[in-house]
């Protein structure tokens, strides 16, 4: 079953990460405004990963609410797809922030600036409190939902970030190096660049309709072939709808009975993919039988 099938867990993960998304927004906006004041690099660059964890937050959320509306007649696979979208969009824009803050560690390396490290402190000390209060938030879903598992995991990330911006503070407030903000601002943005590069290439692979990951294509096919009465395989398609929702259509060559359809789905659930088209079609032919399987 589905996971937006279980309504009161679907209820209690939307109000989770409603929360969670409240803090998380709310303090992005404190710390972009004290980043620009303090002159901190680092504490802008959390602020760049405290924004892929509002926008994972609210793509999470999204992906809850989208996934309850029902398919039509212009949308025979719901709007489920719209995640993607969402992703896609918002990993291109991370990734050139990304490239910003490492552009802008660069010069401030070459041309120090003064860091008002007060500010710095407080805003980090006050980051970290509420990345704590919504990993507590989180941590219940993360078990049940891989959705809620990878916006507990984003959270506990800008954690680690607000840990990093600390220590930065007090460095720099203690011994003067204020080389030290523009070297934590590059770790940081280095840190989120390649995680926002796999989303991108994840849901670029999606929208291309791209074999899912973890699915080799020629193992499925030989065992397709090889289930009995399967004389040929062709028009072997295996895409994605959304993130963990995987389809196979096919065409086989065979003589119809003997449940070949029930095997088919047998190799297709082993393979993750949920909804199963074929096409059974007689030697010599190219018409037949056709079957829906669902699990």
């Amino acid at each position: 079953m589905s996971e937006h099938g279980h309504s009161h867990g679907g209820n209690a993960n939307t109000r989770q990460l409603s929360i969670a998304l409240a803090l998380t927004g709310s303090f992005l906006v404190v710390e972009v405004i004290y980043g620009v004041l303090s002159g901190s690099l680092a504490l802008l660059s959390d602020a760049g990963h405290m924004l892929t964890d509002v926008m994972a937050l609210a793509l999470s959320l999204f992906a809850i609410r989208i996934g309850q509306r029902a398919a039509d007649r212009k949308r025979t696979f719901g709007y489920r797809r719209a995640e993607i979208l969402a992703a896609a969009v918002n990993a291109g824009a991370l990734f050139a922030i990304g490239l910003y803050i490492l552009v802008e560690a660069y010069g401030r390396l070459r041309e120090p600036v003064d860091v008002q490290t007060t500010p710095m402190l407080i805003v980090a000390v006050l980051g970290l409190l509420v990345n704590v209060i919504s990993a507590r938030i989180l941590v219940g879903g993360s078990q049940s939902s891989l959705n809620m598992k990878s916006a507990y995991l984003e959270v506990m990330g800008d954690l680690l970030g607000s840990v990093a911006v600390i220590a930065g503070a007090l460095i720099i407030r203690f011994t003067g190096l204020t080389w030290v903000d523009p070297v934590l601002g590059a770790l940081i943005g280095l840190w989120v660049l390649p995680r926002t590069w796999t989303l991108l290439k994840a849901s670029v692979n999606v929208l291309m309709e791209g074999v899912p990951e973890g699915v080799d294509l020629d193992a499925l096919r030989a065992e397709l072939t090889a289930l009995p009465g399967v004389t040929e395989v062709h028009d072997l398609h295996v895409w994605s709808v959304t993130s963990g929702e995987h389809t196979l259509t096919a065409h086989l060559v065979a003589a119809p009975g003997g449940g070949l359809l029930a095997r088919v789905h047998e190799v297709a659930a082993r393979y993750g993919l949920e909804h199963s088209t074929v096409q059974l079609e007689p030697p010599g032919t190219h018409a037949g039988q056709e079957g829906h399987l669902h699990p």
